[in-house]
């Protein structure tokens, strides 16, 4: 009988020497990798880099995926041909994953006009059109496409659009504020005009 009383207290001290044990083990936090830096640049050389003008939105994460986003430096970005319609073009703003590896980008990329060798905004950046869309995955040299309208801005009054010539898009990829150069001559407004001088729908594969 003592041996038997000896021994459920040697187990009950165990178990409440493991409880306590457990009781005072910190909890573990995971651990959130930081986002890469980037810094404002354009794709190509001469191509101007100035600061945004725009109010860019934090970056995005795919939904219900483990999907990078695509960030500028993997990316290249040109014009698609353009169909014309009721006093507008509309050309397809072409994304291209130059990297390594499969990412995704999702919703409305920021477009507007620039001009000068310092590539100073010309009038507002481009009205985001329709609803946001889903994430389009691109593997490597993949593309995806947004739709940009490009009103005709003659057709504004003079003194209420200033029109001066533009040589160029200036282009943040969703959810980066690093941003892309396209070179396309043409004209904007150097003032806000009573309509959208570009307009931008979401990103589609």
């Amino acid at each position: 009988m003592i041996r038997t009383g000896i021994g459920a207290a040697v187990i009950v001290a165990g178990v409440v020497t493991g409880a306590t044990a457990c009781a005072g083990s910190p909890p573990t936090t995971p651990q959130t990798p930081a986002s890469p830096p980037t810094t404002a640049g354009v794709s190509s050389a001469g191509a101007p880099a100035a600061a945004a003008t725009r109010a860019i939105e934090p970056a995005e994460q795919a939904d219900g995926a483990d999907l990078p986003r695509c960030t500028t430096g993997e990316l290249s970005v040109s014009l698609g041909d353009g169909d014309a319609a009721a006093g507008s073009v509309y050309r397809a703003l072409v994304f291209t994953n130059s990297g390594s590896r499969t990412c995704e980008l999702r919703g409305f990329p920021g477009v507007s006009y620039v001009a000068g060798d310092d590539g100073h905004q010309v009038g507002p950046a481009a009205a985001m059109s329709g609803e946001r869309g889903g994430q389009v995955p691109i593997p490597p040299g993949g593309t995806a496409q947004a739709q940009l309208q490009l009103p005709n801005v003659q057709n504004f009054d003079p003194a209420d659009c200033h029109p001066v010539p533009v040589r160029g898009l200036r282009v943040y990829p969703p959810g980066d504020t690093a941003s892309l150069f396209v070179q396309m001559d043409g004209t904007g407004c150097s003032t806000t005009p009573p309509g959208n001088q570009l307009a931008i729908r979401t990103i589609t594969p």
